[in-house]
């Protein structure tokens, strides 16, 4: 009777182990995650730029920011493609369109802002040039 309970024990600690691998592949595999860097006109990362992402039928705009190298991470994306864009000391980068991504993917882009009609002082050194 003892052994049968053990056993019975150990298996229900089996299945239940089973299960929650079963159940954090499938999180793992349904979402997918947008990662980067965002760079200044100057080609350096931009600190704390702001990424504007949304799904490329133009549903469910969303926001997220880049730490204080630049880099970001969006987690949790269902598969569809996806429009993105940075902005950073009021500049902004092109629109990536119809960034695509898969179940499970981890995709990787970079960023460039580029210059407005004019530069902010953010990206104007201190001192102007002398000729």
């Amino acid at each position: 009777m003892r052994r049968t309970f053990l056993v019975l024990g150990i298996l229900l600690l089996a299945l239940t182990a089973v299960r929650g691998a079963i159940a954090q592949q499938a999180k793992k595999t349904t979402s997918a995650t947008l990662s980067g860097v965002v760079l200044g006109p100057d080609d350096k990362p931009v600190p704390h730029a702001s990424i504007t992402y949304q799904s490329s039928g133009g549903s469910a705009p969303h926001a997220v920011h880049a730490d204080s190298h630049g880099h970001f991470t969006i987690t949790k994306l269902r598969a569809d493609n996806y429009d993105v864009r940075a902005s950073g000391k009021g500049v902004f980068s092109e629109w990536e369109k119809n960034v695509t991504v898969k179940p499970g993917q981890e995709k990787t882009l970079t960023l460039h802002l580029i210059y407005a009609k004019q530069i902010p002082k953010a990206y104007v050194n201190s001192k102007p040039a002398q000729q």
